[in-house]
């Protein structure tokens, strides 16, 4: 085997083997999180208002997570790191959570130095030594540091852990932990065949707006091609105008209260002839696309949980129809050292 191969056959070896631990690790995450997750709740109900900080992936989680979080009465919002460091928001009387698989990006070392001393601070990490868990009260995920690039079993341990605090706030977290067991995933193959002629990709959801982001971001890092993330909402406010067959769509939709919306846009993405794909825990027969891929009816991060590793699939496929050493960065670290 060539140099070359030997490479991409690594790259994606890594990949695979973070993708078979990741339930295991999300249900022991879940599970760990208990009594840390239970104070995190208590100080979330007292303050009513929450950060949700992170960069890349652990950022994406965070969008999805912050849907959960107001659907519970808690003012969250999930702010980029580099974002509160340059036009910071007032953190005073708000939890603040920090997300950080490695929990050593330069962007945690400089949030932390404000942050010292703040009885509401919290970190979510992969690495209980790492300068975020030593600094912070962190949840901390099973299995250790993610190696492979991109981000696959970080984010379903991020999410967990959320999901734990969710949990501690009243949330019924059985749906979900119901679908970490049953580690079900969706054939890609002709999902990656839709996409092949397109030049780049629109992923889309309402609230399921940070799945899109994390899967875009995968799409991006992997495959090296133009991805880009829309709120539902957003992607027809202009956006609409660059829809042609080598511009691909992916919608994801849940059974949420704004699925007829994505269910519609998603028709209108076909009309503009996009190659349109859906995937759908709905549980509705209205939803239109080139190509559904249809889960178990669910909502919100059980709805996620669900999705997420055949989006991870798909962004891998797409990838392997592009690039010879999928899983090899070229400019990038899996620990962003430098702002």
């Amino acid at each position: 085997m060539s140099p070359q191969g030997n490479i991409t056959a690594e790259g994606v070896i890594a990949i695979d083997r973070e993708m078979s631990r990741q339930h295991d690790d999300a249900l022991a995450s879940y599970a760990a999180a208990t009594e840390l997750a239970a104070r995190m709740a208590d100080a979330l109900r007292s303050r009513k208002r929450a950060f949700l900080l992170g960069m890349g992936g652990s950022h994406a989680v965070n969008r999805m997570a912050e849907v959960e979080y107001r659907a519970l009465g808690i003012q969250a919002i999930a702010v980029s790191l580099s974002e509160q460091l340059y036009s910071p928001l007032d953190l005073n009387d708000s939890v603040v959570i920090v997300t950080s698989q490695s929990g050593e990006s330069a962007e945690v070392h400089r949030i932390l130095a404000s942050l010292s001393g703040d009885p509401a601070a919290y970190g979510m990490t992969l690495e209980p030594s790492s300068t975020l868990g030593r600094m912070l009260p962190s949840l901390i995920g099973a299995g250790g540091t993610e190696h492979a690039f991109a981000a696959t079993r970080s984010l379903m341990i991020t999410l967990a852990l959320h999901l734990g605090v969710l949990a501690a706030l009243g949330r019924d977290a059985s749906p979900a932990l119901e679908i970490l067991r049953t580690r079900a995933r969706l054939d890609v193959t002709e999902a990656v065949k839709l996409l092949k002629p397109c030049r780049a990709i629109v992923y889309s959801g309402r609230g399921l707006r940070g799945l899109a982001e994390a899967a875009a971001l995968s799409t991006m890092e992997l495959a090296r091609m133009p991805a880009y993330a829309l709120e539902g909402g957003q992607f027809r406010h202009g956006p609409l105008e660059i829809l042609r067959p080598d511009l691909g769509a992916v919608h994801f939709c849940a059974d949420e209260p704004a699925a007829s919306l994505v269910g519609g846009l998603a028709r209108d993405t076909v009309a503009g002839g996009s190659p349109t794909l859906v995937f759908d825990t709905s549980g509705s027969d209205e939803v239109r696309g080139d190509l559904i891929l249809r889960f178990p009816k669910a909502s919100g991060i059980a709805a996620i949980l669900s999705m997420l590793p055949t989006a991870q699939r798909l962004a891998i496929g797409i990838a392997g129809q592009r690039v010879s050493d999928v899983g090899v960065p070229l400019r990038t670290a899996k620990i962003t050292r430098t702002e």
